[in-house]
């Protein structure tokens, strides 16, 4: 399987020849650092303070990198559909999708108080760094969840910018907009979801799955899937197959997440261990436990994970995570990321993709989930 680090690939040339996923990663970095310097440069136009505190960040937050796994699975759309010869419209839309992916981030980090990502300091922690080290009036901490609100929101218009101005030149555009504004209405649903299950206190499993798909299944495989496609002209039946190969692949994606937010070791993930369960966030790996316990009548284990403690310490934590474990929740989880991506893997096949793409999309799943596509049954 190929990799995808955090580390700022080098150009790749021409990429009007045929194309790996990784080659479009490759080239994906390059356009993005065309698009970012031109509209560093655009920014310092409209205003130098406003370039240097906010555009800048956001060029430097998205140069941090990511796994660029939207990229590629656009590609693995793109394929699936037909789509060879000229990428450029599959670059650009790349770079869109990395973006709306930068956008997300920096407000989910506000909103959840998150102080970290991608091993450094959050937007909105740096910018309240900045305006101590500045010595500016009023609260760090006000100032910089609105500055770095601002931010999130730059990164959207540079990215519907950039999809726009390509759906334009596209004779496949109105499908390919489409699709963009559908996930873009999906992302803001599903984060209400997700603020709103937390301050109503809410444990059940159908919700958690429903803000699982709407916040990250959708905008993390199926949209950039059908985005692909759509620039390769798909028919019906073929985005009808990626829909539901990229919703399978994208809840095993996430659910793989949740599983990392409890347990995970932030020097490899790059964000606190343990902020999902502070904060008693709704995910199916919660929503599974919490069932479970009260199933076998572990009213401990249910205590433990119920809503009803409000500040959450370290030692309260551990006990989410012994809860976790005891009921079998995490057992559980696993078992559903493994079925998933084997589902994933059949709905893909079911495009008629050739037997090259079919393998990257199975690299790109395991990459997403954990699940090696021997564990599946469904290799390639």
């Amino acid at each position: 399987m190929w990799g995808l680090g955090p580390t700022v690939a080098e150009p790749i040339g021409p990429v009007d020849g045929p194309l790996t996923a990784l080659d479009t990663v490759r080239a994906v970095e390059a356009e993005l650092g065309h698009v970012l310097d031109e509209e560093l440069c655009r920014a310092r136009d409209v205003d130098p303070l406003f370039a240097r505190d906010i555009a800048g960040r956001v060029t430097a937050f998205v140069r941090q990198g990511g796994k660029r796994l939207r990229t590629a699975f656009a590609w693995c759309g793109w394929r699936a559909a037909g789509g060879s010869g000229d990428a450029t419209a599959l670059l650009r839309t790349g770079v869109a999708l990395e973006l709306v992916q930068a956008c997300a981030l920096v407000h989910d980090d506000v909103m959840d108080g998150s102080p970290l990502r991608r091993g450094a300091p959050a937007v909105h922690v740096d910018l309240a760094t900045m305006h101590r080290a500045a010595r500016m009036t009023g609260p760090p901490e006000a100032f910089a969840a609105s500055a770095a609100v601002l931010a999130g929101d730059l990164a959207l218009v540079w990215a519907d910018d950039l999809l726009t101005e390509t759906a334009l030149g596209s004779p496949y555009g109105p499908q390919l907009y489409r699709e963009w504004r559908a996930m873009r209405g999906e992302m803001v649903a599903g984060q209400y979801r997700d603020i709103h299950a937390q301050a109503a206190g809410l444990s059940g499993v159908g919700e958690a799955v429903s803000i699982a798909t709407l916040k990250s299944a959708l905008y993390t495989v199926e949209r950039p899937l059908a985005l692909g496609a759509s620039l390769a002209g798909a028919d019906a039946q073929t985005l009808d197959a990626l829909r539901s190969a990229g919703r399978c692949a994208g809840l095993a994606f996430q659910l793989r997440d949740d599983l990392l937010g409890a347990f995970g070791d932030p020097d490899l993930t790059g964000k606190p261990a343990g902020d999902d369960l502070r904060t008693r966030k709704l995910t199916y790996l919660l929503a599974v436990g919490l069932r479970l316990a009260e199933a076998s009548g572990d009213q401990e284990a249910a205590d433990a994970l119920g809503p009803h403690a409000c500040a959450r310490s370290d030692e309260t934590v551990e006990r989410m995570r012994a809860a976790l474990e005891r009921t079998g929740a995490w057992t559980v989880v696993e078992d559903r990321i493994t079925e998933l991506a084997a589902t994933s893997l059949r709905h893909f096949a079911g495009t008629g993709a050739d037997p090259a793409v079919r393998r990257e999309f199975a690299a790109l799943v395991e990459r997403a989930s954990g699940v090696a596509p021997e564990r599946t049954g469904e290799a390639a």
